[in-house]
C-alpha cells in the first residue's frame, strides 16, 4: 500500500509505505549518529544500507517494505541466529493457515529480537509476509531509531500521555491493527504485556485485550476474532540480560522511585542483540477463534477480558520449550530433586559455573551505581527468572488433565 491508501489518521504511528522508503533512506545516510553506528556494527552492513538507499531511489518508491527486510534486515538477524544461537525453530499447528493475517500475542524476553527472530522464522517457514510490530515510543531514545523501526514495519505505542490522550491513542492504535490485519493482510507481533516480565511469570494484561477490542466492528468476541489471535510461546535457552534484570530488582527495591534510563535501555537492547541465547524456540498455538464461539454471548466485560487473558496464557505456558537450565533453576529454588530427570550432572556444573558467571557482572553493575550487591537476593531473582516458565508450564498441564 501506498501513503495515499491509508487513513491519515495512521500518519504518525503506523509503518512507512514503500513510496516514502527512499526519502528516509536519504535522511538516514546524512544522520552521522546513525551512521557511525553501523560502522561500528560492521563496515559492509554501512555499505550494504547505502546501496539499498541507491536502489530505493532508482526504482522510485516501488520496493516495498519486505523486499528491504529480506535483503537488509533478514541478513542481520539470520547472523545474529547462527553465530549466536545454538539452534531455533518455529513451530506451528499442522493445519494452521499461513496464507490468513495472525496477530501473534507473545510473552517477551528481547526488547528488539523477539519481533525479528519471528519475522525471519515466518519467511523461513513459507510465510507470504512478516509481522508488524508493536513497540512502545519509550525505546525510540534517538530519532534514527524511529525511523530505523517504521523501516522494519513496526507501528508505535504511545505511552507518556495523560489518561485523556491515552484513550485516544488506544482507539487510534486498535483501530489501525485492524486496519493492518484486514486490509494491508499483515500480521501483527504484540507482547502480552506492557514490557518484559522480568522475572518471566508471563501473564496477559486485561488492558492489552480491551485495547484490542476498540476497533472494529460487533461484539467485543467479533471485535476480538477479527484479528485472529494466535499465542504464541517464546523460549530462550539463555537469556543475556538475566543479570540486568538482577540488577533492576535490586535497583528497584534499594532506590524509591527508580526508574531506567534512556541509556539503560540502550545497554539492554545492545547486551540482547550481542550476547548468547542458547537454544531459540518459538511455538504458536491455535487462533483463539474458535474458542471464541464458545464464549456465552452474554458474558460481561469484567468477566469476559480476564478468560481470555488466561486462555492465552495457559496456551502459551503449555508450549514452552522447557532446557535443563529452567529445570535446574526450578529445583535449586526449592532446595529440592523433583526435576532430575531433565537434567545431567554435567547440565549441573554448567549452569551452577554460568549463575557465578552472571551474579558477578550484576555484582559489578550494582557498584557502579553505588550499591552493596545483595548476592542472596540477585541469586533468588536470577534463580526465578529461568524457573518460574517450568512452574507455570505444569500448571498449565495439570489444569488441561483436570477439565479434560
Amino acid at each position: 500500500m501506498n501513503s495515499a491508501q491509508i487513513p491519515d489518521i495512521f500518519k504518525d504511528i503506523r509503518p512507512y509505505t514503500q513510496d516514502e522508503l527512499p526519502q528516509v533512506f536519504e535522511e538516514l545516510e546524512a544522520d552521522e549518529q546513525f551512521q557511525s553506528v553501523l560502522g561500528k556494527l560492521s563496515p559492509s552492513l554501512q555499505q550494504q544500507f547505502a546501496q539499498m538507499s541507491a536502489a530505493l531511489r532508482q526504482a522510485g518508491g516501488t520496493i516495498s517494505n519486505l523486499e528491504v527486510q529480506k535483503h537488509l534486515i533478514y541478513p542481520v538477524v539470520k547472523d545474529i541466529l547462527v553465530r549466536l544461537a545454538n539452534g531455533y525453530e518455529l513451530v506451528v499447528p499442522q493445519a494452521f493457515d499461513r496464507q490468513t493475517p495472525h496477530t501473534f500475542i507473545t510473552n517477551h524476553r528481547d526488547i528488539v529480537l523477539d519481533s525479528a527472530f519471528l519475522s525471519c522464522m515466518l519467511v523461513e517457514n513459507g510465510f507470504p509476509t512478516t509481522v508488524e510490530i508493536a513497540i512502545g515510543d519509550n525505546l525510540l531514545i534517538y530519532p534514527w531509531i524511529k525511523k530505523l523501526v517504521r523501516i522494519n514495519k513496526s507501528f508505535i505505542v504511545q505511552r507518556s500521555l495523560s489518561m485523556r490522550e491515552m484513550l485516544r491513542a488506544s482507539q487510534t492504535m486498535s483501530q489501525y491493527m485492524h486496519f493492518a490485519v484486514t486490509q494491508k493482510r499483515e500480521n501483527i507481533w504484540i507482547a502480552q504485556r506492557e514490557g518484559r516480565a522480568k522475572d518471566s511469570n508471563d501473564l496477559t494484561q486485561d488492558s492489552l485485550l480491551k485495547m484490542m477490542a476498540m476497533g472494529g466492528e460487533g461484539t467485543m468476541i467479533d471485535r476480538l476474532r477479527q484479528l485472529n489471535i494466535t499465542p504464541m510461546a517464546l523460549s530462550y535457552e539463555l537469556d543475556p540480560c538475566d543479570y540486568l534484570k538482577a540488577v533492576e530488582f535490586q535497583l528497584k527495591r534499594d532506590i524509591p522511585g527508580f526508574v531506567k534510563s534512556k541509556n539503560d535501555d540502550l545497554v539492554n537492547m545492545q547486551t540482547g542483540i550481542l550476547g548468547k541465547k542458547g537454544h531459540v524456540h518459538f511455538e504458536a498455538a491455535d487462533c483463539i477463534n474458535e474458542w471464541l464461539d464458545t464464549i456465552d454471548a452474554s458474558i460481561s466485560k469484567t468477566d469476559f477480558f480476564p478468560a481470555v487473558a488466561q486462555h492465552i496464557d495457559k496456551e502459551i505456558h503449555k508450549l514452552y520449550c522447557l532446557y535443563p537450565a529452567n529445570y535446574l533453576a526450578a529445583d535449586m529454588l526449592c532446595n529440592g530433586d523433583a526435576h532430575a530427570e531433565h537434567y545431567t550432572g554435567a547440565d549441573a556444573k554448567a549452569f551452577s559455573d554460568y549463575v557465578a558467571e552472571r551474579l558477578s557482572l550484576a555484582e559489578d553493575a550494582l557498584k557502579l551505581h553505588g550499591l552493596i550487591p545483595d548476592m542472596e537476593f540477585l541469586r533468588e531473582r536470577m534463580l526465578t527468572m529461568y524457573a518460574n516458565p517450568v512452574f507455570n508450564h505444569e500448571k498449565a498441564v495439570k489444569s488441561d488433565d483436570i477439565s479434560s
